[in-house]
């Protein structure tokens, strides 16, 4: 039960964005998941930071941002500016990777790098000691209710036996097919923080649905 949740935005009703978020509020979620695209490095485009001010003005929960978009660094401030707990990037859109995570601690946020389902955890030998947090993507980015990818279990495993080597205090964060079966086995592996999307927000009682995912 020492792992966090985060329930991502991408699969909520945006009719009812409030009502939504209020539920969040309501719930053992640890922090709220949000995934900024910009159809480019992903293919798919979701929610800007106009109405991502809006949901830190309801939000309780810390918001765990995550830009899947080319060059994310340029957005640093806008990201800080809308309330961010934690900044995280990713591996595969970062040129100069360490500068960007150095340049997100500055501005006062947790920096966290995302490694895409076909990115080894071999690359982040040289910086995990500098991250607050890795999310490994268990399907792939862009899009919510894409089934689990199976050897994320295994990349848990392997991620986690760096962090011990290096003798780090990152954290692991998986994200994609999350549900009861798959959460438990992530956690088991050594995962930190689960991120659950259609899991939770189509689920007939969404805060019991959180509740059992953060007991497992």
């Amino acid at each position: 039960m020492n792992h966090k949740i985060s329930p991502s935005l991408l699969s909520a009703d945006f009719a009812n964005l409030q009502k939504e978020i209020e539920m969040i509020n309501q719930s053992d979620a640890d922090w709220l998941h949000i995934d900024i695209m910009d159809g480019v490095f992903v293919p798919n485009i979701s929610f800007g930071f106009p109405v991502l001010e809006h949901v830190n003005k309801i939000c309780q929960k810390p918001l765990d941002v995550h830009l899947m978009i080319v060059e994310p660094t340029k957005f640093i401030q806008e990201v800080k500016r809308i309330g961010a707990y934690i900044m995280n990037i990713h591996y595969e859109a970062s040129l100069h990777l360490h500068r960007s995570v150095q340049q997100i601690k500055e501005a006062g946020m947790k920096a966290a790098v995302t490694l895409n389902p076909h990115t080894p955890v071999h690359l982040l030998e040289d910086i995990v000691t500098d991250l607050d947090m890795v999310l490994l993507m268990s399907v792939n980015p862009g899009y919510g209710g894409q089934q689990f990818i199976e050897h994320s279990v295994e990349k848990v495993v392997r991620l986690k036996e760096l962090i011990l080597k290096k003798n780090a205090n990152t954290l692991i964060e998986v994200d994609g097919g999350v549900n009861l079966e798959t959460g438990k086995r992530l956690i088991d592996a050594g995962a930190d923080v689960l991120v659950a999307g259609n899991f939770v927000f189509k689920s007939p009682d969404p805060l019991s649905t959180i509740s059992a995912l953060k007991h497992l």
